[in-house]
């Protein structure tokens, strides 16, 4: 070896101390955590300057409706412009709307004449109730169906998958008049519409509105966890350890539902945002006093304040159930370590 070869001969780098890669360990969830929380305060500005805006432009006074059409004093006008500040510019409107979000006013509502915030509180937990009873249905009935169909498949089990393929086209509205014609008005085994007058009676009002939500869902998670079964049954790693004698529940448990779970709770995280959207159409059918229904008589009536309100609700609760998903897939995986990217 030459002199000048072995001045530029680089020694390999040092491997980092063990004190350092702790901390290295240690900051990464911490910045992943960081990241993620900053990501949903700049998603939640962004989606509050949409719904602002797009209600802004959107065609239709709410000034219309205060006055019922009728003509006024100038007086009278100022006084309303002034006392909602519909004559100030859309920015001013803007942040001073947004000013009291961050501060838990929503403003008034037009309509109702008294706080959003109040009038939203009395209505979230029947929504809420909704959507935990919907998704119980899809997590049960839709994972019970693709395990059966991916771990004994046969003529039942491909019936199953039938039936749920079949289930995923019925529109929601279709399924909840279909769902109230069977079960409630020709068998009478649940009530047509209301919410009921105590906790164990609400919950009974709920299951039909429930199951109708969730039908779509519960065949889309029962075909994509029979699929994603399948798919881990063939893997190599598995049939090695089935074909060395390895107890069959065994493998299925720690190999298959394992990584069977990771796509099929991604999905079903985004199928319960989306559930949240569809209670619109659910508690407008079984008249349910929740959001959903008082979000569509808030548009009919151009209360503006209430609309934005929900729909900032709505867009929040997406964000957030999609964050809690993204923590939810690190756990189950190990080697997805958080920060750092699956290895």
């Amino acid at each position: 070896m030459s002199a000048q070869t072995a001045s530029t001969a680089r020694p390999p780098a040092p491997a980092p101390a063990r004190g350092t890669a702790n901390r290295s360990s240690i900051w990464h969830p911490v910045r992943f955590i960081a990241a993620r929380l900053g990501g949903l305060a700049a998603t939640l500005l962004a989606a509050s300057f949409v719904v602002f805006g797009a209600l802004y432009l959107a065609p239709g006074s709410p000034l219309t409706f205060l006055t019922q059409g009728r003509s006024m004093a100038p007086d009278a006008i100022a006084q309303i412009n002034e006392r909602y500040h519909f004559d100030e510019p859309f920015a001013l409107q803007y942040i001073r709307w947004l000013g009291g979000v961050v501060q838990g006013d929503f403003g008034e509502s037009i309509l109702y004449r008294e706080p959003v915030g109040p009038l939203l509180a009395q209505r979230i937990g029947t929504t809420v109730a909704l959507v935990a009873l919907s998704a119980v249905f899809v997590a049960l009935i839709g994972l019970a169906i693709g395990i059966f169909a991916g771990l004994r498949p046969g003529l039942l089990a491909s019936t199953l998958i039938g039936v749920s393929t079949a289930a995923m086209a019925v529109p929601t509205f279709v399924a909840a008049v279909v769902l109230t014609l069977v079960f409630a008005v020709e068998l009478g085994w649940f009530p047509v519409f209301g919410v009921g007058v105590d906790p164990a009676d609400a919950l009974y009002h709920l299951v039909l509105p429930s199951f109708a939500l969730a039908l779509a869902s519960i065949a889309f998670v029962a075909r994509l966890s029979q699929a994603a079964i399948r798919q881990e049954l063939s893997a190599d790693h598995v049939q090695t350890a089935i074909s060395r004698g390895f107890p069959y529940g065994v493998v299925v448990r720690r190999h298959v539902l394992r990584n069977a779970a990771l796509p099929v709770l991604t999905v079903l995280g985004l199928t319960l945002a989306g559930m949240i959207s569809g209670t619109v159409v659910v508690e407008q059918v079984f008249q349910l006093n929740g959001l959903g229904s008082l979000l569509v008589s808030s548009v009919q009536q151009k209360d503006f304040p209430v609309v934005q309100a929900i729909c900032l609700t709505y867009v929040a609760s997406f964000i957030v159930l999609n964050t809690v998903i993204d923590l939810a897939y690190s756990v189950l995986d190990p080697r997805v370590s958080v920060g750092k990217g699956k290895s």
